[in-house]
């Protein structure tokens, strides 16, 4: 087996003690393999090993893996920003994208989004820190948010991504997920059907699984470190 098989499978084993730990089914949660800086070939040994999707962070980057490697049945999810000129580039060639934080962004990626494509599948970002210099609309300002890019068409609101400061502590980093958590509860409570809370990294996916995460985002446990990169594409 190549590395980043055992890697997978050492990771599904974390994600399956942690949702044992929390009283939760494990196929409850689904593992994003972040495949960012890494070459297309290292993607397709992640996809021989039975991971099917990948999370991107720079779109060009993206594209070119997405193109060489459109033979396999794999699904793709951009969880960076996306600068304006990109939307058509992430409208024609992702799965998702779990990092809509603006209605300008989504009235792009819905207008641009080929009538051929099923609908494009997003989540919602938001800042639960309130950091003043971090991606992600606000917790007040979500709900208006969510709304918005609900009525729009070849789009469909399938929940909410964060990304909250790291933190050593388990407690800590509970509570900070359990914010998101609550907001993705508070949503479905006034009449949203969202089934997709993206939250928890490499470090802290069993905080993020006890705070009732169904997506991780992992990185450096299946692939390794990164070398580090310049701006974003």
């Amino acid at each position: 087996m190549t590395m980043i098989a055992d890697n997978l499978q050492a990771v599904r084993r974390r994600v399956s003690a942690a949702c044992i730990a929390a009283g939760r089914a494990p196929h409850t949660v689904q593992v994003l393999a972040v495949s960012k800086t890494f070459a297309s070939d290292v993607v397709d040994q992640a996809i021989g090993a039975g991971q099917s999707m990948f999370g991107e962070n720079y779109i060009q980057e993206a594209v070119q893996k997405i193109l060489l490697l459109r033979a396999r049945t794999v699904q793709w999810h951009c969880i960076g920003p996306i600068q304006s000129n990109k939307t058509r580039l992430v409208a024609e060639h992702f799965d998702w994208v779990q990092s809509l934080d603006r209605l300008k962004t989504a009235q792009r990626l819905s207008e641009q989004r080929p009538a051929h494509l099923a609908p494009l599948q997003v989540c919602l970002q938001v800042n639960t820190d309130g950091g003043p210099t971090k991606a992600g609309v606000s917790p007040e300002h979500l709900a208006q948010l969510a709304q918005d890019v609900a009525l729009l068409p070849r789009l469909v609101l399938r929940g909410l991504m964060t990304i909250p400061e790291p933190t050593t502590d388990f407690q800590s980093a509970v509570a900070l997920h359990a914010r998101a958590k609550a907001l993705f509860d508070g949503l479905n409570a006034s009449g949203f059907a969202l089934d997709t809370l993206s939250m928890g990294m490499s470090a802290d996916l069993e905080a993020a699984i006890h705070a009732g995460s169904t997506m991780l985002r992992i990185g450096s446990a299946i692939f390794g470190g990164r070398t580090p990169q310049g701006p974003p594409q």
